[in-house]
Formats: structure tokens, sequence, C-alpha cells
């Protein structure tokens, strides 16, 4: 397969420098390379639809058509020489597994993996996948916490545990934190704010919070969105 020879000699240059490799380029994959070019981390990208790769040649640091479930094709793209990968496919189960099981045989350091069901995601755990993701599963959730409560923005840290972008309560304005009983009371931490006309600050035990605040709290989710519904 030479058409890939000069693809691996441009992966190998990439895979020195701070870079990822993405295997699937579906919404998912897509959306993720071009958010890891914006952080100004290279980017490889691998898909098995032309018109894909087409369509993102000039967006990511080097893109090819490639059949990921095919050992010699990921060896001459020098998959084994970055230190992470990301298989994103979701549409092609047995393309994802197949895909993760060679990546784990090249010994990749770090592998994602997005996983469309809880089944999918156990297999790729079983495999030995580092890291399985559920975009839409997690994304789904974030949502519905966001339409059932009051909070700017919700971001589920672990199972039960979140920080949410809300006000500061009007019982707060002109009081320290330490006054409010931000802690005692609510269970919560506010962990940083910014002004109405400001910019994000760290939050103190002294900070005085104001009318038109926006807070970043951090506890138990049922803790914070209860806090996000005061006004």
């Amino acid at each position: 397969m030479p058409k890939f020879l000069s693809f691996g000699q441009d992966a190998r240059r990439i895979a020195e420098a701070d870079s990822v490799a993405v295997i699937g380029l579906g919404r998912f994959g897509t959306s993720l390379a071009l958010e890891l070019m914006a952080s100004e981390t290279e980017v490889l990208g691998i898909d098995s639809d032309e018109a894909i790769v087409q369509s993102l040649n000039a967006q990511l640091t080097q893109v090819v058509r490639a059949d990921s479930t095919r050992l010699d094709v990921l060896q001459q793209l020098a998959i084994g020489e970055f230190d992470r990968v990301v298989v994103a496919i979701g549409s092609d189960i047995t393309a994802s597994i197949l895909t993760a099981s060679l990546l784990l045989q090249l010994e990749v350091p770090v592998i994602w993996a997005k996983a469309i069901d809880e089944r999918h995601g156990a297999v790729l755990e079983q495999l030995g996948v580092h890291k399985v993701v559920y975009p839409e599963k997690d994304m789904g959730r974030r949502v519905a916490h966001l339409v059932r409560g009051a909070a700017a923005d919700y971001l589920e840290i672990d199972r039960g545990y979140a920080i949410v972008k809300t006000v500061a309560p009007q019982h707060l304005h002109g009081i320290t934190l330490t006054q409010g009983g931000v802690r005692a009371t609510h269970g919560v931490t506010v962990a940083a704010y910014r002004p109405a006309l400001g910019e994000w600050r760290n939050a103190e035990a002294d900070t005085v919070l104001h009318e038109g605040d926006t807070l970043l709290v951090v506890g138990p989710t049922s803790n914070v969105e209860r806090f996000a519904q005061l006004r």
C-alpha cells in the first residue's frame, strides 16, 4: 500500500510533537480534532470516508483515508509512535473494537475510545482501553440537569459531584462568603466568581459578592442544583 508511505513519514513527525491521532471523523471525532487543533495540539485524523477526509484536509495537521482495522495500515501510519490515540468510531462497533484491539497490540500508551452504549463500553474496557467515553449519554445527562435547574452551565466531575455556573443569590449580596455561611448552609463551595463587568477570580473566605456576579460552585450534585435555584 505505497500511497500510505508519505503519510507514515508525516505521521512520525507529528507523533514527535504534542500530538494526538483521532481515528473516526464523524461529528464527535471531527469536533474533538478541531478543538485539539485550536489548542495548538497537532492532530493526525483518520477516516475511511474520502469525502470527510477531503473536507478536513486543510483543517488538521494531517488527515488520511485508511482502514484502521488493518494492522499493516496502522503501522505504516506510525500510530504506535503516538502517545495518545482516540478511537472516535461510533457507527461501526466491530470496527471500533478491532481498532482498539490493534492499538493495544501496538502498545499505544494512552487510548481513549468512544462507546455508543454500555455493552460497547464494557467490551472496550475488557480489552484494556484506558478511558472509555459516552458522548451522547454524557451530553444527555448534562442537558437534563440544565433543563431541570437554573444553572447557566453544568459539568459532572464524577457521579454525584458537579460544578455549576450560576448567578450570586440575593441573600449573599454585600457580605463575605464566610458571613453568608455558604458551606455550612448549602453544602457547596464557591470556587470562583466573575463580577458583572470584570474577569474571573478565585473566591476566598472574605470575598464579597454583588448583584450580577457569576459564580462557579462545586459540590454534591443535589446541593449545587439547589444552590443554583436560589435567587
